[in-house]
C-alpha cells in the first residue's frame, strides 16, 4: 500500500501535466497502451505470460469498466479542483467498499467496520467541506470516481481468489485502451500527444501499473475493508505535493479530518486484529473439542 500511495500521488502529478493538452479519454488511451506493452514485456521476462487466462472475461470486463469510469472522473476532477480536496473526497471510496463488501465479497460488516466507516467519512467531509446547495463539477467528479474505484477495489478482490496479478492487469490495459479508443474516437478526432506530454504519459502508464500491481497484491493477502482505508496516507502527501508544485494552500481543516480519517483506520485495523486472533483460537480449541 505505501507502494500504491506513491504511485497514485505520481499520477496526480502527472494527470494534471497532461490535461492540460489531451481530454481524459484520449489520455486512457495512451496510458494503456504504454501498461499493454510493459505488462507483455514484464510477463515474457518473468515467464508468467502463460498465466493469463480467459476463463472470468465477466468479473474482468465489470472491474475495468468501473475502474474507467472512476479514473476517467479522476483526472477530471484533478484539473478541476485542489488535489488535497480531490484526495479526500476520493476517499469516501473505503466507505463504499466496507458497506459493498458484504454483498460483493461475502465479508461481514460488523459494528466497528460501520463506525470506523462513518468516521472515515466525518473526517473526509471536514477536509472537502463541500457545499450541497452548489456542488462543484470537481466534487462531483472525485465523487463519482470514489464510487467507481470501489467497484474496481471489491471485484479486484474476487479476482485474486482465483487469478494471478500478471493476469488482472494485462486485461486492465487491454479492455481500458479498447475503451479509451472508443471514447476518445467519439467526436471524430484523437490527438496525438507532444513530444513534451509523452514523458508525462509514460509516468502515468508507469505508475498505473504499478499502483495496481501494489493494490492487488495488498488485496491478496488481506481484506478489503482493511487494505482501502490504508490508502488515507494518501492525502497528507498530496497536501504537500499540491503546496510546493501548485501553490495550494494548506489549510488546518485538511489536517483535523486528516487526524479522524487516521483514527478510523486505527479503529478498523484494531478491531480486525481482534477478530483475527479470536477466529485462530476458534481454530487451535476445534480439534480438542
Amino acid at each position: 500500500m505505501l507502494g500504491a500511495i506513491v504511485s497514485f500521488s505520481s499520477m496526480a502529478v502527472a494527470g494534471r501535466a497532461v490535461t492540460l493538452e489531451l481530454d481524459t479519454f484520449e489520455l486512457m488511451l495512451y496510458r494503456s497502451l504504454i501498461g499493454v506493452a510493459i505488462v507483455l514485456l514484464a510477463g515474457r521476462v518473468t515467464g508468467t505470460i502463460g498465466q493469463i487466462t480467459t476463463r472470468r472475461m465477466g468479473l474482468h470486463l465489470i472491474r475495468n469498466i468501473s475502474h474507467f469510469a472512476g479514473q476517467n472522473l479522476w483526472f477530471l476532477a484533478i484539473s478541476l479542483i485542489p488535489l488535497a480536496q480531490v484526495f479526500a473526497v476520493e476517499f469516501t471510496s473505503p466507505l463504499w467498499v466496507t458497506l459493498l463488501a458484504p454483498l460483493v465479497l461475502g465479508e461481514r460488516l460488523t459494528r466497528m467496520r460501520a463506525i470506523a466507516a462513518g468516521l472515515g467519512f466525518v473526517g473526509i467531509l471536514v477536509v472537502a467541506r463541500p457545499d450541497f446547495g452548489n456542488l462543484e463539477p470537481g466534487v462531483l467528479a472525485a465523487a463519482g470516481a470514489a464510487v467507481g474505484f470501489a467497484g474496481s477495489a471489491l471485484f479486484t478482490k474476487r479476482l485474486t481468489r482465483t487469478e494471478t496479478i500478471i493476469c488482472i492487469l494485462f486485461w486492465l490495459t487491454l479492455t481500458q485502451a479498447v475503451f479509451g479508443l472508443i471514447c476518445a474516437g467519439l467526436d471524430g478526432h484523437i490527438r496525438l500527444p507532444s513530444a513534451v506530454i509523452w514523458p508525462w504519459l509514460a509516468l502515468i502508464g508507469c505508475a498505473g501499473l504499478s499502483a495496481h500491481y501494489c493494490l492487488t497484491r495488498a488485496l491478496t493477502v488481506a481484506p478489503a475493508v482493511i487494505v482501502m482505508p490504508m490508502d488515507f496516507a494518501r492525502l497528507p502527501v498530496i497536501a504537500m505535493v499540491g503546496m510546493v508544485l501548485y501553490g495550494e494552500a494548506l489549510q488546518p481543516l485538511v489536517f483535523a479530518g486528516a487526524a479522524l480519517i487516521f483514527t478510523a483506520n486505527m479503529v478498523n485495523l484494531r478491531a480486525e486484529r481482534r477478530l483475527a486472533r479470536q477466529a485462530r483460537a476458534a481454530d487451535r480449541a476445534a480439534p480438542a473439542s
